[in-house]
């Protein structure tokens, strides 16, 4: 991919000062249609991010505003409140985020990052800001720690010494725990980073600093020397507290527990092995793995609960990773799918000198998250609402379809519902904090993701939130010959051989179309009953990319003439008579064989139920060219695909193969008029009209599948002949997108006639024309028959949208059929199946008038192009971008009119009006760094878009002005006001005799008066846009606008306030100066000249 540079910039400025694209026709067209989009209707804003972060990191929880935070190793910070209430944000830097820290039901959140840099973020916005950073230059962060109600973090650092941190200022303390005023003389060694601080639950002035060597140091922050030290012979991993504050327990790297008493020097109280196999003889068990992580929380009524992370036994190989659950006697070991990253122990209190009643651990693992429920047996999990499953299986394409009709998602969540497992937890999913947007955008969105292995997800994209509807399985219509195991894989893997390339849908009549890499076509319809399918119905095609035969119309034209079945011939093949079909039999030795289908009984669950299978087979010991191209058309029932041989026309309601034309073919030899089909279901016509193409693009790589090469620019140039046996095999021609309409066929005509456009990747747009039976009886039995009229246009570069608008400027959409139920016969009743089009208003003597009829909106890769129907002239061209290609280009419904949306390759996004393709909107916005954003990004109406940023998420932006203004509303609120729990009782023996919990004034003891202030070059302080900035996004409404008064008022009487301050300065050194030049005046006043 060519890089952006100072060339791309002034051509596009040239194409922006030329704005009017060139016209070619007469100035009575120029006025014809009255544009409504301008560019002020348009901007470009991220909108809401979904799916699981990728490569988390760190993890934390708000006990109290029921909030999880969790961060991850490219800088990312993902917040969940209820089902519907999450967002996203980036620490610029990009760092690893290693810690996280609520500022427990402040609204706030502190994280360390692996560049040694802690940030506060205040999360009472809907757009969280960073208020301050603090940059640390001299120490390696490894641990932070701030207690409930404390406004002091404690910082430990890779050298042993712990720093404090204000976080109301973020400004440092000359408070310092030094590394050897810690240990002192309990070892000779250097006790390593930090690995753990947290204070005593029961008494404030005490710290437990726990050093990755062993070591454990319980410091008084008030004497500043260490009370007592523990040492243990293996490195800590992990501390955690009782309670009661009198004991604490540490996880080791040889998979050992040691629980300490804080008055008993020496030795543990207490060492458990939990998956040591304990020798007879009375020795140390067996080392076991690292306990990456220990929680120790005690209950009212009955035994604590220990829970940790690893420590499995070294002889447990390939033993999927573990949570276990220590509670009294018994212990549960928790298998997990993926690595644990992280957990917490989700507890009743945010005190730490309460009995915490665990209720529940969130188990954070490399690609998914676990809540599990503690109060029930066999702690059952809890059903995740969060859209985080995405990555099920690596996702190979989307669609995203917006203003769908109204009933759809109600239909696919019904038939989805049936496919959820049972079992979970029946309690309600605790992470619940926040509240929903108020948005006003009400109209239905679905996007589609089509899987590696086979499946297809729907999704209801409504208001800004995702949630899945219903999942279909496709691989379920093959017989599955090799198993797969690489749950884990999140990239594409060349041994997928179920994995989706293309869906095709119509929303109005629930028809879906899906090609899958092993060059097989699989038709669905959907159902709300259950069936039972016999027989899967299977059409095998033959495709096959031959030019020796092409000269002459007369003869059979090889394997590309072949005759088609008649209406009585089975649906199992489609080959002619003289050569039986080919099937994956002749695929002995090839490196992808065909798909079997599989021959027993299908049982067919309520939803999408198969209808029609269509498999390329092997011809020649050659494997059939993967699909590059789908399209669908419920109301003439009919599906159409294309590859780098040809297309093939496929009716799915007869269950026959219509056309199958390789694409030389298409254009046929100079004979320019229409010949008799060779067979009732099949058409070749050898004419159509050859132009130059000498501005075509030759590639001879699918475009779907590697849009990144420079061969995209090399200008591939061929001279008009008889036939076009001149096209070189290497730039070999596939056929790159379809569109079904109707139109005025050919040049001149008069009547709209049902036709199929077909864009190849040498920019060419060819048409056909269909000839439909009559609907009812006569459309089971009567033929279709395509004709090929000719060519409508060529652009430069591969074809990549076509639509079409009346003589208005509004677009046509194709012409559907509306849903019904296809298990239900009408007893004595015939269904008519009702065809809906859109009236497009044609008068009969309306052939070469000035008022056009049509508009065809063709866009390629380099440029877009609108031709007049009938007369076939183009009468608006733009030059859309010269040093880079078009990776998505769809022609979109916006709320005041058309456009044509564009994502090129070097990372714009553009509008452009339609039919005058003016440039309405130009934002570099993102470059293309993977292939998955290539194969993911799409557009949809109302100036919606969306796109893979990762192998696990998925990101939402719009393009409406509209959008981005009501976007504020639609985001969720992450911080609701709650009241704070009241701390616990402390009883009246304790508060008598001493025994409770035991406060710190840490503003006297950390504070600068006491403690001086901090180096200057250990930290840099960094102000955060955050501050003004973040209360300019907070929520509108009276509350957001006297939160803005009361700011300027404060910064109004703050400027005032350094005024009065500078004048009452100036105003002492007058009257200073003053006094001194009285002085001078008086001591001089009596002395002459020379005495001075």
């Amino acid at each position: 991919m060519k890089k952006f540079n100072i060339r791309k910039v002034l051509d596009g400025l040239k194409e922006v000062s030329s704005s009017t694209p060139s016209v070619q026709v007469g100035p009575q067209e120029n006025h014809l249609i009255q544009e409504t989009l301008q560019s002020d209707h348009f901007q470009l804003c991220k909108t809401v991010r979904h799916g699981f972060p990728y490569q988390p990191s760190s993890m934390a929880f708000d006990p109290v505003q029921k909030i999880l935070a969790i961060g991850t190793q490219s800088g990312a910070l993902r917040l969940f409140g209820r089902p519907g209430v999450e967002c996203y944000c980036q620490h610029e830097s990009g760092a690893a985020v290693i810690q996280l820290q609520f500022l427990i039901n402040e609204g706030a959140l502190v994280s360390a990052l692996a560049d040694d840099s802690v940030h506060l973020w205040n999360l009472r916005q809907k757009r969280p800001a960073i208020l301050h950073s603090l940059k640390f230059s001299k120490e390696r962060i490894t641990f932070c720690h701030l207690p409930f109600q404390s406004k002091w973090l404690y910082i430990g650092t890779e050298r042993g010494n712990i720093h404090l941190v204000n976080v109301e200022s973020f400004m440092l303390s000359g408070y310092v725990i030094m590394w050897n005023k810690a240990i002192e003389l309990s070892s000779k060694a250097h006790p390593g980073p930090v690995v753990h601080i947290s204070d005593n639950p029961m008494d404030e002035g005490k710290l437990i600093i726990g050093f990755e060597s062993g070591i454990v140091a319980l410091w008084d922050l008030k004497s500043k020397k260490a009370d007592c030290r523990y040492t243990y012979d293996e490195a800590i991993h992990s501390v955690a507290w009782h309670h009661e504050g009198k004991q604490f327990i540490c996880s080791h790297s040889d998979g050992t527990l040691t629980i300490w008493n804080i008055r008993g020097q020496g030795k543990p109280i207490q060492t458990i092995t939990p998956h040591g196999k304990q020798p007879k003889d009375g020795k140390k068990p067996e080392p076991c793995k690292p306990i990456l992580k220990v929680e120790y929380k005690t209950t009212r009524i009955g035994e604590p609960f220990i829970i940790l992370s690893g420590g499995l036994s070294y002889d447990t190989v390939g033993r999927r990773p573990c949570l276990t659950v220590m509670h009294g006697k018994s212990t549960a070991v928790l298998e997990m799918d993926y690595p644990i990253v992280d957990f917490l122990t989700l507890c009743e209190t945010p005190y730490a000198n309460d009995f915490q009643e665990p209720y529940a651990v969130v188990v954070l693992l490399e690609k998914d998250l676990v809540v599990i429920d503690l109060a029930q047996n066999g702690y059952p999990i809890f059903e995740n609402p969060y859209p985080l499953t995405i990555h099920e299986s690596p996702v190979t394409c989307c669609e995203y379809f917006a203003d769908c009709p109204v009933d759809l998602i109600p239909a696919l969540y019904s038939v989805g519902s049936r496919q959820k497992r049972q079992g979970y937890s029946k309690k309600e999913w605790p992470i619940s904090g926040g509240n929903w947007g108020q948005g006003t955008q009400s109209y239905p969105e679905i996007i589609i993701t089509g899987h590696a292995d086979g499946t297809v997800k729907f999704w209801d994209a409504s208001a800004i939130m995702l949630q899945v509807l219903y999942k279909l399985k496709t691989a379920k219509v093959f017989d599955r010959n090799r198993s797969k195991e690489d749950k884990g894989s999140t990239e594409v893997s060349d041994e997928d051989p179920f994995a989706i390339q293309i869906m095709a849908w119509c929303p109005e009549s629930r028809m879906l179309c899906v090609a899958g890499v092993s060059a097989n076509v699989i038709i669905y319809r959907f159902s709300k009953l259950e069936v039972t399918t016999e027989v899967v119905q299977l059409l095998e095609v033959r495709m096959q990319y031959e030019l020796n035969d092409i000269e002459s119309p007369d003869c059979g034209g090889g394997e590309q003439t072949s005759a088609l079945p008649t209406p009585g011939a089975s649906p199992q093949t489609s080959g002619p008579p003289s050569h039986p079909s080919t099937s994956s039999n002749n695929s002995d030795g090839g490196n992808m064989p065909c798909l079997k289908v599989r021959s027993t009984p299908l049982k067919q669950s309520a939803g999408y139920q198969v209808d029609l299978v269509v498999q390329l087979v092997w011809v020649s010991g050659e494997p059939p060219q993967q699909i590059t191209s789908l399209a669908l058309n419920s109301s003439y029932g009919l599906v159409v695909f294309g590859n780098s041989n040809g297309l093939a026309v496929v009716d799915y309601v007869q269950k026959t193969v219509v056309l199958n034309l390789g694409t030389v073919e298409l254009y046929g030899s100079n004979d320019p008029y229409q010949r008799q089909p060779r067979s009732p279901r099949k058409t070749r016509q050898p004419s159509g009209g050859l132009c130059d193409i000498n501005e075509g693009s030759a590639t001879s790589e699918d475009r779907c599948k590697s849009p990144t090469s420079d061969h995209r620019d090399n200008s591939f140039s061929r001279s008009r002949s008889s036939s076009v046996t001149s096209i070189d095999k290497e730039a070999r021609e596939a056929i790159s997108s379809f569109h079904f309409s109707e139109a005025f066929a050919r040049k001149g005509d008069s009547t709209l006639t049902p036709c199929l456009y077909v864009g190849t990747t040498l920019g060419m747009v060819l048409a056909l024309a269909l000839t439909m039976p009559p609907s009812g009886e006569q459309r089971q039995l009567q033929p279709v028959i395509v004709s090929p009229t000719g060519m409508l246009v060529r652009l430069k570069g591969s074809v990549m949208r076509m639509s079409f608008l009346d003589s208005t400027g509004s677009m046509l959409p194709p012409a559907f059929e509306p849903w019904f139920e296809p298990n239900v016969t009408a007893d004595g009743e015939e269904r008519e199946k009702v065809r809906k089009r859109r009236p497009v208003s044609v008068s009969p003597s309306t052939s070469q008038d000035l008022n056009e009829s049509q508009y065809a909106v063709v866009c390629s890769e380099k440029q877009a192009k609108v031709i007049s129907l009938p007369s076939q002239t183009c009468i608006y061209k733009h030059s859309i971008t010269e040093t880079s290609f078009i990776l998505r280009a769809d022609v979109v419904q916006m709320s005041r009119g058309v456009c044509l949306a564009c994502f090129c390759a070097n990372g714009h996004i553009m509008t452009l009006s339609v039919p005058g393709l003016r440039p309405l909107m130009d934002v570099n916005y993102l470059p293309l760094t993977d292939m998955r954003i290539a194969r993911t990004f799409c557009f949809t109406n109302l100036g919606q878009a969306m796109y893979l940023c990762s192998p696990t998420e998925a990101q939402r932006l719009t393009y409406s002005q509209d959008t981005c203004e009501n976007l504020q509303e639609m985001l969720g609120e992450l911080f609701t006001p709650v009241e704070t729990p009241e701390a616990p009782n402390r009883g009246f023996f304790k508060g008598l005799f001493g025994g409770g919990a035991q406060s710190l004034d840490r503003e006297e003891l950390f504070g600068e008066i006491s403690s001086g202030k901090a180096s200057r070059s250990l930290a840099q302080h960094i102000p955060g846009p955050g501050g003004l900035e973040g209360m300019k996004g907070a929520a509108s409404g009276v509350v957001g606008d006297l939160a803005r008064a009361r700011i300027a008022l404060d910064e109004r009487g703050q400027k005032l306030g350094e005024l009065d301050e500078r004048t009452a300065a100036m105003m002492a050194s007058a009257d200073s100066f003053s006094k001194h030049a009285h002085d001078m005046m008086l001591k001089c006043k009596d002395k002459k000249w020379y005495q001075i």
